[in-house]
């Protein structure tokens, strides 16, 4: 009964996405990305082949899909608090830790490199766009603006991973938050007045 009731309202067609998506993870955890094939994960999932293939091209068009639903589960979360959104990012790569490595050291690490410019375009976004609020500010510099501190979350992150994800991403996610938080109004009204 309970499993009716957690899933009700979903297709089924949902519910075996849902589990190869979960499937894919338990292996993505488990052994490098370039090591997963379709058939393990249908024989983890209990499905057959063509099910899989029912849903998703490949393997990677999977990550991509879980990678497009993380980003849109961030930005409707989390709105415009910037560092929310990023604590909750960093906190499901802390929960797949090892899946997160897989990817990062794999042939497809643009996938996951991608993933973290939309998330930070996205959020980067809403965050400079209400900073500007009450400000002229041109949507081409607004676009610049936004640019630039996308580049700087992704380039923090990716620092992050390559140092093996030891430091604390709480401490790191706030202290780019507090840098952010003054500089951004200060920037765009340097931009207004020019």
């Amino acid at each position: 009964m309970r499993w009716k009731y957690k899933f009700s309202g979903l297709k089924m067609s949902d519910l075996t996405k849902r589990a190869i998506k979960t499937s894919f993870l338990k292996l993505l955890n488990a052994k490098m990305l370039d090591k997963i094939t379709v058939k393990d994960i249908v024989e983890d999932c209990g499905i057959n082949r063509n099910t899989f293939y029912y849903h998703f091209e490949d393997v990677y068009a999977l990550l991509q899909e879980i990678f497009e639903d993380e980003t849109k589960n961030y930005v409707i979360k989390h709105g415009q608090n910037l560092t929310d959104a990023f604590l909750d990012a960093i906190g499901f790569a802390l929960e797949n830790k090892r899946a997160v490595f897989h990817v990062f050291h794999s042939v497809k690490r643009e996938l996951l490199e991608q993933y973290l410019f939309d998330v930070s375009d996205r959020l980067a976004e809403h965050f400079v766009n209400e900073q500007a609020e009450g400000l002229t500010v041109g949507r081409e510099d607004l676009r610049y603006v936004t640019v630039f501190y996308k580049h700087a979350v992704v380039g923090t992150i990716i620092e992050w991973l390559l140092k093996g994800m030891e430091a604390e991403p709480e401490r790191v996610i706030k202290r780019m938050g507090e840098i952010f938080d003054g500089s951004v109004r200060q920037t765009l009204e340097r931009i207004a007045e020019n």
